[in-house]
């Protein structure tokens, strides 16, 4: 196998039931757009009750029928904000223990040493995170993923990989390899896919590839590196 083959994101998830949550980060091909993407996805009525709204810069998901919510301490959290000029991404609330330790001059690693994986047994759910840092017109990023050290959930083992962008190449990771009981947590690094120069190509793949029965929303942004400025696209299936 060729360490430095790069897949469609489309290709890898259209036959995959539940993925989880996902974060993809990468550079348009054409080398203008700092690129990143997040979804979630659900199997239960707690989780599939969630849709994103946009507020400001940042994105904040709430429940789309708060009479119907169960639990809300591991659904309901900011998966986008921004710290001066770094953009968090994660799929919980270590979005605000990353912005706190960014705000305090403190490293992206320093925070996640603090936090370990969802308290979900026995899936033990890993916390996956990326930070997008922005300096003289370009980004580089680092993905992170916080896991159980065994199935009884034990020991935290914490793996971060920083990246260089290069145009056309994005990382993808994710919650889950697959659907199961236990869910098989992610294992490996971050899957290298392609990152197209259109902002509703990139969202189109992704949206129509993820599982129908499972997929619950959806954000894709594209910031312009000469700029700052930036297009997003975001989808929810609870409308």
């Amino acid at each position: 196998m060729n360490i430095y083959s790069v897949s469609d994101i489309g290709e890898l998830i259209k036959d995959n039931t539940y993925v989880g949550r996902g974060i993809v980060v990468g550079k348009s091909k054409d080398g203008k757009k700092a690129v990143f993407a997040y979804f979630i996805m659900g199997r239960s009525e707690n989780s599939r009750n969630r849709i994103f709204k946009e507020e400001g810069d940042e994105v904040t998901i709430y429940p789309f029928d708060a009479s119907k919510v169960a639990d809300p301490s591991l659904i309901i959290y900011s998966p986008v904000r921004r710290a001066k000029e770094t953009v968090i991404v994660t799929n919980g609330d270590q979005t605000d223990t990353v912005y706190d330790f960014l705000m305090q001059g403190k490293s992206f690693e320093e925070a996640l040493d603090t936090r370990c994986f969802e308290p979900d047994a026995p899936n033990f759910t890993p916390r996956i995170s990326a930070a997008l840092n922005f300096a003289n017109k370009d980004f580089t990023y680092k993905m992170s993923i916080l896991k159980s050290a065994d199935e009884k959930g034990t020991a935290c083992n914490r793996y971060t990989f920083s990246y260089a962008p290069l145009c056309g190449l994005g990382h993808f990771i994710h919650t889950y390899n697959c659907d199961g009981n236990p869910i098989p947590t992610f294992t490996g690094e971050p899957e290298r896919v392609c990152i197209p120069d259109d902002i509703s190509e990139f969202a189109t793949t992704l949206w129509t590839n993820l599982n129908e029965n499972n997929k619950i929303s959806l954000y894709v942004r594209y910031t312009d590196l000469e700029t700052g400025k930036y297009e997003r696209v975001l989808y929810n299936k609870n409308k």
